[in-house]
């Protein structure tokens, strides 16, 4: 498919992009943070930027949550991400990863985990050549793929510091 789809954001809730088997998880970075990228020789910084996107791929589906875990620990807690080497075995059994950037291309030929660059994300190959980016309020998917369907997630990360609590001193 050609063109573009716009969906609008919810506020700060995550929108999901589902295949036939994997998915994509989107959100919106609100506040500007360094993000660290390591890799095996070097340690790059890149702003991210309120309005930027930070986007978690599943390429071979799986459970929601670790997703919406990764997002959280990138947006909120500002975690460095990790990029491998190419020939690194472990780039073959990443379930989920995330890019950050204000333009991000799906793309299904290239190791997961591998590349430092930001605007490239490693997808599955109903994804592959989709490039999505935010204008205003609105998640802009150029060239979407048939077959998509795209929602927004109502997510409440409940588990916090401030909600977990002490419930009694051990003695």
């Amino acid at each position: 498919m050609t063109g573009e789809l716009r969906v609008p954001f919810g506020g700060d809730q995550p929108l999901i992009i589902r295949g036939a088997v994997s998915f994509l998880l989107i959100a919106k970075a609100f506040e500007p943070f360094p993000l660290l990228i390591e890799t095996d020789t070097d340690e790059i910084v890149q702003g991210v930027y309120p309005g930027d996107l930070i986007i978690v791929s599943a390429p071979e589906g799986g459970e929601l949550l670790p997703a919406l875990y990764l997002l959280e620990m990138v947006r909120t807690y500002h975690l460095p991400v990790i990029a491998l080497p190419k020939t690194h075995p472990a780039g073959k059994r990443l379930s989920y990863v995330v890019s950050a950037a204000e333009k991000i291309e799906m793309r299904c030929d290239i190791r997961r985990g591998t590349h430092p660059e930001q605007h490239l994300l490693c997808s599955a190959d109903e994804f592959t050549g989709m490039i999505l980016s935010a204008e205003e309020n609105d998640l802009v998917i150029r060239s979407p793929r048939p077959g998509i369907t795209v929602s927004r997630l109502h997510w409440d990360p409940s588990y916090t510091e401030k909600s977990a609590g002490v419930i009694s001193d051990p003695d």
